[in-house]
């Protein structure tokens, strides 16, 4: 759209009669999810922006990047001088689209360019029908920067709805996010894209790094030249070698995750420690080599470096370090012995990641040897003598310094020095030579990765590839034919996109005894008060997505479920369900059935079954609930087989058409067994036992991934609490054993997002199931809430990552408190009255009435008083007055109630639930970060 054109269309807008404005408005609200566009949007023929990309500069104009890299594609860059929206953006450069059937022109499914793989868009209909909103591990997550910011924000509302400036930049990345970003973030920051330095060579986008595949080919290399199963010999003998036994062991952290054989080198290193990293006896001072890689191989496996065989090896190094010149010693500052300046940053780093402070004259004597260009001098020479830069010192020096921080202008003229020795072909060499070095491009390409030059550092993996021999394994220079641990290893971790400074492979944690519960408990006053704010809760009816009036309904179901087991707002929650009951319309004119597919050609099962139970739960008629029979279409949408073919309605036998989660497939067998459906619920039941793994566990996708899922594993064993027989009575049984068994040292459990509020939530339920057995960890889990609970009453997602209250999050928190399984769940709206819309926030119900019911059957027992903390506990005892949720001495305000603690309320609206496919009918990026506090959907 050029500058005419967009005058026009304003022009049009401001002039238009009242329906014209009403149906532009309701066009773009569709529009404002991720990459909100038309189910398929192609560019104009000569699309008016499109210009080249150097004629977009940092202060003009406007660029989009989306990286093809997991297809096998580059990073494609376009430019427009004259942008208005993201969307705009997007088009105008030359992308192609294609939106979801089920949800229009509401969410962006594949991507295209002309220039990439002769226009294929991704993922092609091989790997997704774009029927439903795609999983939330594999879809288009929408990244902006304004100009002048130095990193991504993940988009919250979507591309048509983002006005551009000159110097915005947008990024396109197809994987899942995380709730801290960390997963699926653009590899390479918004000036490499802002200012076209995208490294090497003509084009500013290098090819993608390796594929997983041949990293596999990497590690099945590494592990033959084990010998004896755990350690690496010197060549031509059969004495180990530990040093790169130790290097080995880095590499298949990186390719393949905790594991046996990773398990197997970490025991033979720690039996080992003594005689490798003390050579001259342990009163004396330790090997640095040996020492940097001991201790950080134990916090890379999540190990104590300080008692790893016996041995503080970080407090050893630290101890022994140099005075001054002398034996082992150059300068003040060495570690004794270290001579090689990649010796001395490894254990500056594996200091770091012990958590301690380096001391200042061993980061001192790093920086002294760092060369006039930025670069790194090999070995540690004492001051004024002659500096010639090596570029795998320089990386590892950078990787060290970036690391312990208060070092910016260092790092930066490191990086510096790296981007202006990185040659044509991506590669790094020595001073002198002719051919790229393995190890060198390998120590870089970790730098760069670590310090945001992703399309640097892709071009420098780009290069590694090619450099990868047919067994697998690494030469040290470009054209070697014989491959060596020492070049390998580098090249392995650059490949993976890590480095010693960040990578992890953690032994799973063994189950923690429960402890001593702190006695506390979330205040549900107030988080029924924050799920009721009119700031969130539009016209006292419905959630909305991002800033626009469509409802998301399974967000809405959550928000009910939980005002109905606390008792709290009754009015509240009959004004909800009576707007869902009553064919309320939200601003787009959808209804509740717009969601669950009900009456329509693709009914969805685990969506029709969490609208039957909330029925059930408020005492509503299911066959006759927002004018449709949900149970009959529940029964139903009961797949009698496997689909064929194309066709992607049913994973089995038993499942739900399009239930993709088992979270929507126990809840319709719970809508089923409560409206007594014994028989038509008889084929899901066995389903749903079919599902369950050999630990007690549920996955959390349908089909089974094989992983092993704490919420899909509650909801399961609420549902088969139901159903009847010794198999489901079995079934539950393990399951709240195999809960009880994943729950932390401070009370949480873990989920997507880390140590989850999602999954300490609905924990409880399950737990509460067998109440008497697990008392003491229902309340430590019910203390860990408490901790997680702001100052505004809502909840943070997780424990890790950035603090503010995410209302998904607390829907389940809110709910789940309470311990009141959703099989059971019950709650009179006798005697309510619904709220008029608009107005001012309510005050809380004089009468929150009766407790949870018991439901049908014998309950679980009453769940837990509703308290204030620092009403009902006494001064300090609310969250905070220990530090923290768990005691570590992390919580957000120590020392003081509830009202006190936590952060201001910043709405994250970041992860999504396992039931992507099952919930609300999401149209914006934001669903998939809500995917990370995954509620009953």
């Amino acid at each position: 759209m050029d500058t005419g054109q967009r005058r026009a269309y304003r022009r049009a807008a401001a002039t238009a009669p009242a329906r014209t404005l009403l149906s532009l408005l309701m066009a773009a609200l569709l529009a404002t999810a991720a990459g909100a566009v038309p189910a398929t949007a192609a560019p104009r023929s000569a699309p008016p922006g499109a210009t080249a990309a150097e004629e977009c500069t940092p202060t003009r104009g406007a660029r989009v990047a989306v990286d093809f890299g997991v297809f096998g594609g580059p990073v494609r860059v376009g430019c427009d001088t004259t942008p208005t929206t993201g969307y705009e953006l997007l088009r105008d450069t030359g992308f192609r689209t294609t939106g979801t059937q089920h949800d229009g022109a509401g969410f962006l499914c594949r991507i295209g360019h002309p220039a990439v793989n002769s226009g294929t868009q991704y993922p092609t209909p091989q790997d997704e029908d774009c029927l439903l909103t795609p999983t939330p591990d594999a879809y288009w997550s929408y990244w902006v920067a304004s100009r002048g910011d130095d990193d991504w924000t993940y988009s919250r509302y979507g591309a048509m709805t983002r006005e551009l400036r000159p110097g915005d930049v947008d990024a396109w990345v197809f994987g899942g996010t995380d709730v801290a970003g960390g997963k699926g973030r653009p590899d390479f920051t918004p000036d490499e894209i802002r200012g076209g330095d995208g490294g090497p060579g003509e084009t500013p986008v290098p090819d993608p790094p390796v594929a997983r595949a041949e990293l596999k080919k990497a590690e099945s290399w590494l592990t033959g030249n084990l010998q004896g199963r755990d350690h690496v010999v010197h060549d031509g003998t059969t004495e180990p070698d530990r040093l790169r036994t130790a290097d080995t062991a880095f590499a298949l952290a990186a390719t393949g995750g905790y594991g046996p054989v990773l398990e197997r080198l970490t025991a033979h290193l720690r039996r080992h420690a003594g005689p490798f990293a003390y050579p001259n006896g342990v009163a004396a001072a330790p090997d640095p080599r040996a020492a940097a890689r001991l201790a950080l191989l134990a916090e890379i496996t999540g190990a104590d470096a300080a008692d790893f065989g016996g041995h503080d090896l970080p407090g050893d190094l630290i101890r022994h370090r140099c005075t001054g010149s002398g034996p082992g010693c150059t300068a003040a500052g060495d570690f004794r012995g270290a001579r090689q300046t990649e010796v001395q940053a490894l254990a500056v780093l594996a200091l770091v990641r012990d958590g301690r402070r380096p001391p200042a004259d061993t980061l001192a004597r790093l920086t002294a040897v760092q060369c006039r260009d930025g670069g790194f001098n090999t070995t540690l020479t004492p001051a004024g003598g002659s500096c010639n830069a090596d570029e795998a010192t320089t990386g590892a020096a950078t990787l060290a310094l970036r690391a312990a921080g208060g070092h910016t202008e260092a790092v930066a003229r490191a990086v510096g020095h790296l981007k202006k020795s990185q040659r044509q072909d991506g590669s790094f060499a020595a001073l002198g030579m002719t051919n790229g070095l393995v190890h060198a491009t390998g120590y870089a390409a970790q730098a760069l990765y670590a310090t945001g030059q992703g399309l640097r550092a892709r071009a420098a993996v780009s290069w590694l590839a090619r450099q990868q021999l047919p067994n697998g394994g690494f030469g040290f220079e470009e054209g070697a034919t014989d491959a060596f641990i020492a070049a390998t290893v580098p090249a392995v971790l650059g490949t993976a996109r890590t480095s010693l400074a960040e990578l992890t492979a953690h032994k799973p944690p063994a189950p923690q005894p429960p402890g001593r519960p702190t006695g506390r408990k979330p205040d549900l006053t107030k988080g029924s008060a924050y799920l009721t704010d009119r700031s969130r809760l539009r016209q006292g009816r419905y959630y909305g997505t991002g800033p626009t009036t469509r409802a998301d309904f399974g967000l809405t179901v959550d928000g009910a479920f939980a005002l109905a087991a606390t008792g709290q707002r009754r009015d509240d929650l009959r004004t909800i369900v009576d707007f869902l009951d009553h064919g309320g319309e939200d601003g787009t004119g959808r209804t509740l059935h717009d969601w669950t597919g009900a009456g329509a050609e693709r009914p969805l099962g685990g969506q029709l079954g969490k609208a039957a139970l909330l029925a059930q739960t408020v005492d509503r008629d299911p066959r006759d609930f927002g004018g449709r029979d949900l149970i009959a279409a529940l029964d139903e949408a009961v797949c009698p087989a496997p689909s064929t073919g194309g066709d992607r309605s049913c994973a089995a036998r038993g499942a739900y058409t399009w239930t993709r989660a088992v979270f929507g497939q126990s809840l319709g067998v719970i809508a089923q067994l409560r409206a007594g459906e014994t028989t038509a619920a008889a084929e899901p039941v066995g389903y749903l036992l079919d599902l369950q793994r050999p630990s007690g566990a549920w996955p959390s996708l349908i089909p089974s991934t094989g992983d092993e899922d704490v919420d899909s594993t509650a909801v399961a064993a609420m549902a088969l609490e139901l159903a009847e027989g010794p198999r489901a009575r079995g079934a539950v049984r393990r399951a709240v054993d195999w809960i009880a068994s994943r729950q932390l040292t401070g009370g949480g459990f873990p989920g997507a997002a880390g140590t989850s509020v999602n999954s300490t939530a609905l924990a409880v339920q399950a737990l509460s199931l067998d109440r008497e057995r697990h008392r003491d960890r229902i309340a430590r889990a019910l203390g860990f809430l408490a901790g997680q609970q702001n100052a505004d009453g809502g909840f943070n997602v997780a424990k890790e990552g950035q603090r503010g209250s995410d209302l998904r999050a607390s829907t389940q928190a809110v709910g789940g408190a309470t311990g009141v399984s959703f099989a059971r769940l019950s709650r009179s709206l006798a005697g309510t009255t619904p709220r008029p819309p608009g107005g001012p926030d309510p005050d809380p119900d004089p009468d929150p009435g009766p407790g949870p019911g018991p439901g049908p059957g014998p309950g679980p027992g009453p769940g837990p008083e509703i308290v204030t903390p620092g009403e009902n506990d006494g001064p300090g005892s609310g969250p905070g007055s220990d530090g923290g949720a768990d005691g570590s001495g992390t919580g957000d305000t120590p020392g003081g109630p509830l009202a006190r603690t936590g952060s201001p309320a910043r709405s994250l609206l970041l992860t999504a639930g396992a039931l992507a496919a099952l919930g609300a009918a999401l149209t914006t990026a934001v669903a998939y970060r809500n995917r990370r506090t995954r509620s009953p959907r």
